[in-house]
Order: C-alpha cells, then structure tokens, then sequence
C-alpha cells in the first residue's frame, strides 16, 4: 500500500465537538423561545415606551437645553430637561422640570413639573406648569420635543394671559419693571410678596 510521505508530516485534523442530540437541540430551541415569549431575555418595551425613544432619538437640543436619565437610559418614561435661558428675564437661571411619560404615550402628555420655586406667571409654587400642549391642546402628533420647546418659550416669553402665578401675571402686565426686579430677586434665592424663592442662579 502506498503511503503518501507528506501526510505523515501534517497534523491529525482537529476532533469536532460532539453534536447535541436532535432531542436537546429542540429543547434549548424551545427555552429560548420561552424566555423570550415571557421577558426573561430582555426587557419588553410598551409603545409608548417604543415611540417615546424614537422621539428622544430625533430630539435635537440647542445649547441652552440638555436632558438627563438619572434612573439609567433603560428607564425612558422618567427623566429631567435643564433649561437655560439665553435671553429674555430669565436669562443667567438654570431651571429643571421632570417628566414623567405615561405608558399611553403619545395619547395621553408627559406630567411636567419644575424641581425649583420660580416666580413665574405661569409657574405656581408646587412646580405646576400652565402650558396648553400639557393639557387640552395635546395630541398624538406632538412629542417631548413639542413639550421642550413650550418650556423655552415660557421663559422667553411668559403669558400672563393664562397664569398660575395671578400676582405674577399682574405684576408683569401693569408693571413691567418691578416685574423685572422681582425675576431677579426671586432667582437668586430672594423673597417676593412674603414667599422666599428658590436659588436658580447656581
């Protein structure tokens, strides 16, 4: 019998492992369509969860604005918006709102609260927001940007028209200068009309 001599010099081939039985494979196959079916191999997301993240995806941010996850970016529904006004009386104050997206998001808004005590016609002291996307003007179609950008725009341009605030708003109206030295006042931790205001210039 003729014995090729290179075949003497190269390696044996490596031993495969040994495949599973047709039994086993179909029992891991079912367990990982269980554990998936159940949630166990990851968490399953909601909707509104589903649609909250493309939204904060597309979420383009000027500067002045950024938003934080303090409870991890696996934990959507939940999470902080810091505003900075670049102009207007509020300029030089640093703001943060909660929200809090509910699971039937985008049918029903964010709850949006203030973290501070701002004096503001539309801010009352409990962090409430008057804004009227946040309640009966909301739809579908708008997002959290529509809510970000509402937020910005109350501090450039408070309306004492739909107040929370009336003293506020009626300060603003018929005296826009005291208006003015109250903002100031009350966002570096000062009292106005016996209330005592948060610090918001740190």
């Amino acid at each position: 019998m003729f014995v090729d001599p290179l075949t003497l010099l190269l390696p044996p081939p490596p031993s495969l492992p040994p495949s599973l039985p047709q039994d086993q494979q179909e029992k891991d196959a079912k367990a990982k369509a269980a554990a998936g079916a159940s949630g166990q191999g990851g968490p399953k997301r909601s909707p509104g969860e589903m649609r909250l993240a493309k939204d904060i995806s597309e979420l383009t941010l000027s500067p002045s604005i950024s938003v934080d996850f303090p409870d991890g970016k696996d934990k959507l529904l939940d999470f902080i918006v810091t505003i900075r006004p670049e102009d207007g009386f509020y300029r030089g104050g640093v703001f943060r709102f909660s929200f809090a997206v509910p699971g039937t998001y985008p049918h029903e808004p964010p709850k949006v609260k203030c973290l501070a005590k701002v004096y503001h016609p539309n801010l009352d002291h409990d962090g409430n927001v008057c804004l009227n996307i946040l309640r009966e003007d909301w739809k579908p179609v708008l997002s959290v940007s529509s809510c970000v950008y509402g937020l910005t725009f109350l501090f450039s341009d408070p309306n004492p028209d739909d107040p929370l605030n009336k003293e506020a708003a009626k300060e603003m109206t018929e005296s826009p200068r005291q208006f003015e030295q109250n903002v100031r006042r009350s966002m570096q931790g000062g009292y106005v009309g016996g209330t005592t205001f948060s610090n918001v210039t740190r």
